[in-house]
């Protein structure tokens, strides 16, 4: 077992994504920067995801400006972390390779250390280009392999596909799988390997045969990342840690737990228990969690739990009570002895004592994210069909077989959702499902995303597509994104730099908005209006003397 376990800090990023719609402003980020730098984590995750998007669109502020100003102020104390979609970078279009080399080099200049690298159908060649492009831009590559399980069918479902002549995948997601993925991106240069559990669904035993299988065959750092949404959090990442795990994944205290992640308190007390040094400033990180928790008071409207707030508990001079010191020890003597359903047990006590939201049952039983649960509730709703929820959670494994199986993770997790309701919708109004396809679920068909993991059938493929054969996206028919002049503003460029042009081709209608609304204060702040003209004077200096001038005509 290694004696040492780095620690990568999310809050700035995945945390608070899950948690408050990354809605942390930079004001906000810069009151924790001076902290983050003396808590000494190994690496922080500050940017990608939702974070470009959302500090544009809701925020009105500059990504790139975010990343820097983190930079600045944490130096070189911690890595940072940014997450992207391999070959979709941010969204659902495949990019060509200039439009992913200018990313990955602006991104590594801006400030990130590290990349981590992912692609929704785990398909290798999609994550090919960001491996090379990062690393020669003097970063690391982290590729991520998704996590998830087999599409789970009812009897029902099992024997009309065997009557249709129809197979169904059986022992695809196995153990095997990840670690022959994970083999196959070291050997194209990855730096580390994370496992990433966008929807939780890694449950203890399963965490702890997979660490085991990864260390035995795989030479670079193995990464553990995981959601407690479903309840498996704690307890997976204390079978990882059991086994070898060389970096996992946590979020500050105040904002842990739920759809985030593991506490970075609740992984330090396993770490002391088990001899692993993490190299984390206790205090720092205690005091980092103080200011946290007046964040998230004002973060209060985007609140998903405000009622599960945990408690403050500073590692560097709290003790804690004897009945969780014994929760914590026995919750170790049962991993070092492999029982995992005890210890399963005793991580929903300790998460119950930390105040964190009690499983999601429902999200464990459909196996998907939560955040896809609760897009579907909301399509439903606006369909007024919020009673039909169990209907679209039984046709998701359906429509995710129709589709090639793909791993539930951004974007797939959504055109999954929608297709499956679409698909309910379409059986309320009495028609056939797929009756209404989405575009975005057409392409994926198509193959346009990239190779699924299960093949899709030619028949349906025809009939959603209009073609039989899978048919890899073309990015040689990818069309620039308009830069223009703007005429109020000058004739200034839109997008003024290859940072700005960058934000144009990822986020086409979110970044024309706000650049214009840059330009137009840029335009404004050099060429201010003319002060108005004061008013005229009076024909006569008052009221008085008019009186008076009257009064004397009259006479």
């Amino acid at each position: 077992m290694s004696k040492r376990l780095l620690i990568r800090d999310l809050t700035l990023r995945d945390g608070q994504q899950s948690q408050f719609a990354t809605r942390m402003n930079q004001a906000q980020v810069d009151r924790v920067l001076p902290l983050y730098k003396n808590a000494g984590f190994y690496a922080m995750e500050v940017w990608g995801g939702a974070v470009p998007d959302s500090v544009m669109r809701y925020l009105d502020e500059n990504p790139w400006d975010r990343l820097e100003k983190i930079k600045a102020g944490v130096g070189g104390a911690s890595k940072l972390t940014a997450l992207s979609r391999g070959r979709n970078l941010f969204g659902y279009t495949p990019y060509p390779d200039s439009v992913i080399e200018g990313f990955c080099k602006n991104a590594v200049k801006s400030g990130v250390d590290i990349m981590r690298i992912f692609d929704a159908l785990n398909d290798v060649d999609n994550m090919t280009s960001s491996l090379r492009f990062v690393k020669e831009a003097g970063g690391m590559a982290d590729c991520a392999v998704c996590y998830t399980v087999d599409p789970h069918f009812p009897r029902k479902e099992r024997f009309q596909a065997f009557l249709k002549g129809r197979k169904l995948p059986k022992n695809l997601f196995t153990i095997r799988y990840f670690v022959d993925k994970a083999k196959e991106l070291e050997r194209l240069g990855a730096d580390m390997i994370t496992i990433k559990d966008m929807a939780g669904l890694v449950d203890p035993a399963e965490s702890a045969e997979l660490t085991k299988a990864l260390k035995a065959e795989v030479g670079i750092p193995i990464d553990l990342h995981t959601h407690c949404t479903p309840g498996y959090g704690t307890a997976s990442i204390l079978m990882a840690m059991v086994h070898g795990v060389d970096v996992v994944d946590t979020t500050a205290l105040a904002w842990s737990g739920g759809p985030a992640h593991v506490a970075y308190e609740i992984v330090q007390l396993f770490a002391d228990r088990l001899g692993l040094e993490t190299g984390v400033d206790r205090a720092a990180v205690g005091a980092m969690d103080r200011e946290l928790r007046l964040i998230r008071a004002e973060l209060a409207k985007f609140d998903q739990y405000p009622e599960n707030n945990p408690p403050v508990i500073d590692l560097s001079r709290h003790k804690l009570p004897a009945e969780d010191t014994a929760l914590f020890d026995h919750a170790v003597e049962e991993a070092l002895r492999g029982k995992t359903d005890k210890v399963l047990d005793l991580c929903h006590r300790i998460e119950a004592r930390f105040n964190y939201p009690a499983p999601d049952e429902a999200v464990r039983i459909a196996q998907i994210p939560g955040g896809m649960y609760t897009n579907m509730l909301a399509q439903l709703e606006e369909a007024k069909l919020g009673d039909k929820l169990q209907e679209v959670l039984e046709a998701v494994p359906e429509v995710r077989l129709a589709c090639g199986v793909p791993p539930l993770v951004t974007p797939t997790s959504q055109i999954v959702g929608v297709q499956a309701v679409n698909c309910v919708v379409d059986r309320a109004q009495g028609k056939p499902f797929y009756t209404n396809v989405s575009k975005n679920f057409a392409e994926l068909v198509k193959g346009n995303y990239g190779r699924t993991p299960w093949p899709v059938d030619p028949d349906f493929r025809e009939k959603v597509c209009g073609v039989r054969e899978e048919t890899p996206y073309d990015t040689s028919k990818y069309k620039k994104q308009p830069n223009p002049e703007l005429p109020d503003c000058g004739n200034a460029k839109l997008a003024r730099n290859e940072k700005e042009e960058l934000l144009l081709e990822l986020f086409p209608s979110v970044a024309d908005k706000f650049l214009r609304g840059q330009r137009r204060r840029e335009w404004l702040e050099a060429n201010p209006p003319p002060p108005p003209a004061p008013p005229k004077p009076e024909r006569y200096p008052s009221r008085f003397w008019e009186e008076e001038l009257a009064l004397g005509m009259e006479a």
